[in-house]
Parts: C-alpha cells; sequence; structure tokens
C-alpha cells in the first residue's frame, strides 16, 4: 500500500513537472516572437505615388531655400508697386495670374561664388508646362529691393533672396521652380523646388 502511494505521488509530481515545462516553454516562445523585428512597412497603395516636396536643395556649394510665393491675381495695379520708376503709374494686366516667387541661396563652401553663378529659372506645373519670369523692365516696378538675384554669395551668409514675377495660367497645379548652379547657363546644374502659393 505503501509503495501505491509512492507510485501515485511520482505520478502526481511528472504530471506537474511536465506542466511547468510546457508552461515554460509557451512563455519562452512568445517571448522570443515579440523580441523578433516586425517586417518594415511595404509602400501603402498611394505611398509610391504621392512624391514628397523639396522646400531646400544643395546644388553643388549653393544651398537653395523656397522662401516664398503668392499669387497677385491678374492685376498688378500701381499701389502694389516697390519702387516709384516711369511706367509705375500703370497697371499691367494678364488673363490668367501672376505669381511672385522668392527663393534665397546661401554659399556653404569656404570661398566666395562669383557673380552671376546661379539664377532661378522657368516655374513648370505638374503638366510639364513651363512659365518664363518676365525680363521686361517695366515688371521691376513691382519687384522689391532686396532681390539679388545671381549676386557674388559669400561662405556661409545669410541666404541672399531672388524675387522674380511669372505670368502663369490658372488651370496649372503642382508648381515647381527650377534652380540653377553654374556660370555657364548652358551647363548649368539643375533642381526644382516645390512651391507654396498663397
Amino acid at each position: 500500500m505503501d509503495l501505491n502511494n509512492e507510485n501515485g505521488q511520482v505520478s502526481r509530481l511528472l504530471l506537474v513537472l511536465a506542466i511547468v515545462v510546457l508552461v515554460a516553454v509557451v512563455i519562452v516562445y512568445l517571448v522570443m516572437r515579440m523580441a523578433e523585428r516586425p517586417p518594415a512597412p511595404g509602400p501603402g497603395p498611394d505611398d509610391s505615388s504621392v512624391p514628397q516636396p523639396f522646400y531646400e536643395k544643395t546644388l553643388g556649394n549653393i544651398k537653395f531655400v523656397f522662401i516664398d510665393s503668392r499669387d497677385l491675381g491678374s492685376v498688378l495695379t500701381p499701389s502694389m508697386a516697390k519702387k516709384k520708376t516711369y511706367g509705375s503709374n500703370n497697371s499691367l494686366k494678364t488673363t490668367e495670374r501672376f505669381i511672385i516667387v522668392t527663393i534665397g541661396a546661401q554659399n556653404k563652401g569656404k570661398t566666395n561664388i562669383e557673380e552671376r553663378s546661379w539664377d532661378m529659372g522657368d516655374i513648370v506645373d505638374s503638366e510639364g508646362r513651363r512659365f518664363v519670369a518676365f525680363k521686361d523692365y517695366t515688371i521691376n516696378n513691382w519687384i522689391p529691393d532686396e532681390s539679388s538675384c545671381g549676386a557674388l554669395l559669400k561662405p556661409e551668409f545669410d541666404p541672399t533672396p531672388c524675387i522674380k514675377i511669372y505670368e502663369v495660367s490658372k488651370i496649372s497645379t503642382g508648381l515647381k521652380i527650377i534652380i540653377l548652379a553654374g556660370k555657364d547657363k548652358d551647363k548649368a546644374e539643375e533642381g526644382l523646388l516645390d512651391l507654396i502659393i498663397r
């Protein structure tokens, strides 16, 4: 009878031991699963089709920064003029819209960057249409004095502003500005900055 009691206790002890080992295995498995890195998320359905905007870009030693762009409407009035010169009493009109763009250029190198080594080019819309900046002297009345497109850039000075006015189609969206770095315009390095029109 004593022998049966011992056998029963050994059986119970083996059963408890088996349960403890089983629980330990389950806990170790769960801990190992939680310690594994989750798989990297793949691109979502919209992630790959929506490129991220760029508001600054470096070409060579010149860092270009988007500062501002505004829709001025279809008429530039004398009261909007920044300078009072010949022709500043006349309005300038378009059937579309005038957009004024300001970017900054900063020398990130160690020596001066010569004059006319950088500039702001055309506006490009999402359909690839290009809009050229006004070069007529009459538009100068609406360009602020601080505009210094292509000016000498000294190392690590504050960004030098470049301001231009463009005549852009009303239906154009996704506007970007072309930025240029290089003395020779035909071989200049190009980049694009996104515009936020307000």
